[in-house]
Formats: C-alpha cells, structure tokens, sequence
C-alpha cells in the first residue's frame, strides 16, 4: 500500500544552513504559503533576516519556465536547532560537507517520528545520519535521504564583502536524483517532494529521479567530476584573472572561462572510472553521452533543460564561443570546489575503488594535484573514507543489503 504522506502538507519545513542554498529554499518554501523555520550555527550567516526579509530573483532559467520570486520572511529565523525542527514534518538539511557532522550529530536527538530529512547536496550524509543514529541510540521513525544536487544554481548578493539579504537563481532543475537511506524508503521519500516547494520546478518539471541506492546519489552528484579538473587544471586562468588578464575581481567562471575540450576530454575519462565503480559495486548510475561534456555547461545543463527523444542535450554552449551561461567562482583553491569536492567526493570514490579492484589513475591524479596546490596529502589528511561513513567492514553483498533493506 502507498504511504500516505498528506500529512506533511500542513506541518512546518525547518531548513538548516544559511548558505545560498538554505537561503535560497527557505525564501522559496515560505514564497509558496509554507510555515518556514531558518535555522544556522552561524548568527552572523542569518543576522537581520527577521526585518529584512529575503529577496529572492534571477533568471531561473528551466525548460518550462517555472519562476518564483519576491521577498520572504520566514517564521522564525534561529541559532537554536531545538526550536526549529520541533514539530516540524520536513528538515531541509543545506550546508557543506565539512559541516554535516556537527549538524546531524545536533539533530539526531532532536528527531521526531514521521519527520522526513532532504537533505542538499547529500555527499554522503544519508549515510553519516543513519550512522549516528545507530550510534546514539535513535530509534525513531524517520525517513531520510539525499539528492545529487541543489534545486537551484544560486549564489547571495556580495557587494564590497558583505553579504545582502539577496539570493539570485540562476537556473532552477527540473529532475533531480535522489535515494532514501535505506531504498526501502524509497516511496515515502519521493512522495514527500510534493510537499516541498524548493522542489516544485522538479515535481512540475520532468520529476524527481530515482536513484539506486545512496551510493548512486554520490556518483550523481556533478561537482566532483566538473569542478574538480576544471579547477585543478585551469587553476593558471583563475588566478591570473585579475592581476595579469586585467579582468574584474568576483567574475572569473569555471564554466565561462576554464573549460576547454583537453579538460572535458579528462572529465569524460573521470566520469567513466566512477561508472566501473559503481558497476563493480553492482549498482545503477546516471548515462552520459561523450558530446554532453563538450559544453560550457557541461553535463549540468540536463538537470535544467533536458534532452531531446534521442538523450541528446536540449541546448549546448559551444566550446568555442563566449558565454556568460556559467556561475561565477571559484576565486582561489580555498573554494569548495576544491576543498569538498576532492577530500569528500573524490577521496570517496577512490576509496571505493581500492575496495572494489577499480583503478582510479584520473580520479587520483585529481587528489594528489589538489593536495599537492594545498601542500597536503588529503590520502592522509581527509577524514572521509568508508569506516567514517559506516560501511568500511561490509563486503558486497552486506553493503548493498544495509543501502536497500538498512540491515
């Protein structure tokens, strides 16, 4: 029988992060008529917001033209989690991945039955919260699950430094990837998108796609495979930029200005070593054409504009035109695309390869430069690798039983 989960419609969304993308949702959630809690660690991140408001605008560019903007106030705006998801149905969890553990280890107390955790981007938190929950004698009924990406590309207004009350979207999805931890929970998870309106561009767009299993969500998730070459390898053009190129500071994009096809051609080889993975794992991920990557928006542009009946990309941006389709950043190799996307996504996928016979030589190039440009070793230095997300000791098969069934 399909899990009713109407009930979700009337009970309150608590968002944690006041990132741009906690930011980002929590506006678009409160936009929509929902009863929206703002919580954030950081007072300085969400300082004001009960007077100002947020504004959200942009371009919001999507196949179907689902657009959602104006100023928002949300319900209540707190450094207190305790407050914030107290009777709360949904918890939009929106923050880097540097910052899961202290969040999840603070929320699993807090946990309440029928509560059901998005959470945005996943890297691997699915499985964090459920390790801690185990860990902390949690046994409450809850659904939880990660997507593969934001809902949105946004970015909050700077100017001089200082940080406006302000997100622009630049694009908003129209599908997105996500799991449930375990797969069991699979129907509920996706059942309960429809109750959250940070989703509303998917569920009315080509909808939420299913992955298979959290492990997948993982390899769905772009950034590792786009913004760490891009990075890596066109690190010259973004920090020659300004001070050589003459170029305004805060306008350098990735996508804009440091892809090219020797660069594309490396993501396209990085791309396949995660498909070996995940086949040596036995588990389902995402198919990409070689063309999609020689664009200026690479493969993300699906997520926005889709395909044709033939899985071709709706829209390209050639390589060897100027576009300003692209967000801006990184600035310097202290961005995230840099320091998350290789010690979490990449240093994950070579520790599954070690694990599953699959050399990584593209992939560990990646860690090793990126390491290298931050005089680590992030082999050594980064905390994540399978025991810290609670799978290291499980061979295949008691892996892929704990990521369906939870045993």
């Amino acid at each position: 029988m399909k899990r009713d989960m109407s009930y979700l419609a009337q009970m309150p969304i608590a968002v944690l992060g006041g990132g741009a993308v906690g930011k980002t949702v929590a506006a678009d959630c409160k936009l929509a008529g929902r009863e929206v809690r703002l919580y954030s660690r950081s007072r300085s991140s969400i300082d004001g917001l009960e007077r100002t408001g947020i504004l959200l605008d942009g371009i919001q560019r999507n196949l179907y033209g689902f657009e959602r903007s104006g100023r928002a106030f949300p319900d209540m705006v707190s450094t207190d989690m305790a407050e914030a998801v107290k009777g709360a149905g949904l918890i939009v969890i929106a923050i880097p991945a540097h910052a899961h553990e202290e969040y999840l280890r603070t929320l699993v107390p807090l946990l309440e039955d029928g509560q059901v955790i998005h959470i945005f981007t996943d890297n691997y938190a699915s499985l964090l919260l459920r390790k801690y929950m185990k860990e902390m004698g949690c046994h409450k009924n809850v659904v939880t699950g990660g997507w593969a990406s934001a809902p949105y590309g946004t970015r909050i207004e700077s100017v001089g430094g200082f940080r406006m009350p302000h997100v622009g979207v630049k694009y908003r999805a129209i599908t997105l990837r996500g799991a449930s931890q375990p797969m069991s929970d699979m129907e509920a998870f996706m059942e309960s998108t429809k109750y959250l309106p940070c989703m509303d561009a998917v569920t009315q767009g080509l909808g939420p796609a299913e992955g298979d299993t959290i492990l997948d969500i993982g390899f769905s998730n772009i950034n590792p495979v786009i913004h760490v070459p891009a990075s890596v390898l066109g690190v010259s053009a973004m920090e020659n930029w300004s001070c050589i190129y003459g170029k305004e500071p805060g306008t350098y994009s990735l996508y804009s200005h440091g892809l090219c096809p020797s660069i594309c051609r490396i993501q396209y080889q990085f791309y396949e070593e995660e498909r070996a993975i995940a086949r040596a794992i036995g588990i389902q991920v995402p198919e990409y054409r070689y063309e999609s990557f020689f664009s200026r928006r690479s493969i993300l542009t699906q997520e926005y504009m889709g395909t044709d009946e033939d899985g071709k990309d709706n829209v390209v941006f050639p390589l060897d035109q100027p576009c300003d389709e692209g967000n801006v950043g990184p600035d310097s190799i202290d961005h995230r695309y840099i320091t998350e996307d290789i010690p979490v996504g990449c240093k994950i996928y070579h520790d599954l390869g070690v694990k599953f016979g699959v050399s990584t030589p593209i992939i560990d190039s990646m860690i090793v430069l990126g390491g290298a440009m931050h005089e680590t070793n992030y082999f050594e230095t980064s905390k994540y690798d399978l025991d810290y997300l609670g799978i290291g000791k499980m061979e295949r098969e008691e892996l892929l039983e704990y990521l369906y069934n939870g045993k």
